[in-house]
């Protein structure tokens, strides 16, 4: 062996570890943007309110002072303004969610069938997804005004009586219900219609050929097929549902009284009213305590469903 074989081995063995160093290490490289943003944007924050709802908040220095341990979890779960805002954002999640996944269902089942006019139909039903929550609270308030909203002129045209939408306390978590609905619906409805056209035709025309009309296919072949596709959408609106706050914050501010303060909205009014930025942590703490536990226990019945 030549002395410059030697030295070519040796160069080799020594950048053989290197190489299996760069394979290991090169993986974490490529997400470490994506790790840093994470870190940033969403763990940090978490910590911090964490570290505000165990801590007397110093408003000069805007950041959790002496230590206060679980006395303001205390006070939140002795607050009934803090339940009445959970009842509130209970009979909201109870009224939007179903609503929407069913009429979401229908609707992208009768769109999904060609017919003349269909994919203009289907453009249009994008059209509430895509406008902003505050431009399209702002929009339904006007439409809903006692005095000149357009809805209560369609009811004196066909001899009905102007409805006070979002004044009354009956009637405006029901007017928030139907401006959500409006709103994400179309979203519900694009993933089911990409669930249906991706199913397997074979069963759908087994089921044609065998005498089943639309109705019998749709409840008996299709529904059973999208049951994976229904969960993640129930899933996916459900998160954001659990956020409302931008609509009714422009459409009627929680009220009239608190007949229309969910959570998320108690939580802005108790922070940045207030000035009780350690009750709001605990509130904001508890309730992403509640949302995990929920989500966890959907995403185990999903399993079970699907299995």
């Amino acid at each position: 062996m030549t002395r410059l074989e030697a030295l070519g081995g040796q160069t080799s063995k020594v950048t053989a570890p290197r190489r299996n160093l760069r394979r290991v290490f090169e993986p974490y490289v490529f997400i470490l943007p994506t790790v840093i943003i994470l870190i940033t944007l969403l763990i940090y924050p978490l910590f911090y309110t964490l570290q505000a709802s165990l801590s007397n908040f110093d408003t000069f220095t805007f950041s959790p002072a002496t230590f206060a341990g679980f006395r303001h979890y205390e006070r939140v779960l002795q607050d009934n303004n803090f339940w009445s805002s959970v009842r509130v954002t209970a009979a909201y999640l109870l009224a939007a969610l179903p609503l929407q996944l069913a009429l979401g269902v229908s609707i992208a089942f009768l769109i999904s069938v060609q017919w003349p006019g269909s994919k203009i139909v289907r453009a249009l039903f994008i059209i509430p997804m895509v406008v902003t929550p505050v431009v399209a609270g702002s929009m339904w308030k006007m439409l809903l005004d006692p005095l000149w909203g357009y809805v209560n002129y369609l009811l004196t045209l066909i001899g009905g009586k102007p409805v006070l939408w979002l004044a009354d306390t009956n009637l405006a978590l029901i007017s928030v219900v139907i401006i959500d609905t409006w709103r994400w619906t179309p979203f519900i409805i694009l993933i089911i219609l990409a669930g249906i056209v991706s199913l397997d035709p074979e069963p759908v025309e087994a089921a044609k050929v065998d005498g089943a009309n639309w109705l019998q296919r749709f409840v008996y072949v299709i529904l059973p097929m999208l049951r994976p596709v229904i969960l993640s959408a129930f899933l996916v609106r459900w998160l954001g549902a659990i956020k409302m706050f931008d609509i009714i914050y422009t459409a009627t501010g929680g009220g009239p009284g608190n007949a229309t303060e969910v959570i998320n909205m108690y939580i802005y009014d108790t922070a940045f009213r207030s000035l009780s930025f350690e009750r709001a942590s605990a509130m904001s703490v508890l309730m992403v305590l509640a949302a995990f536990a929920f989500t966890f226990l959907f995403i185990r019945f999903s399993h079970w469903v699907e299995r």
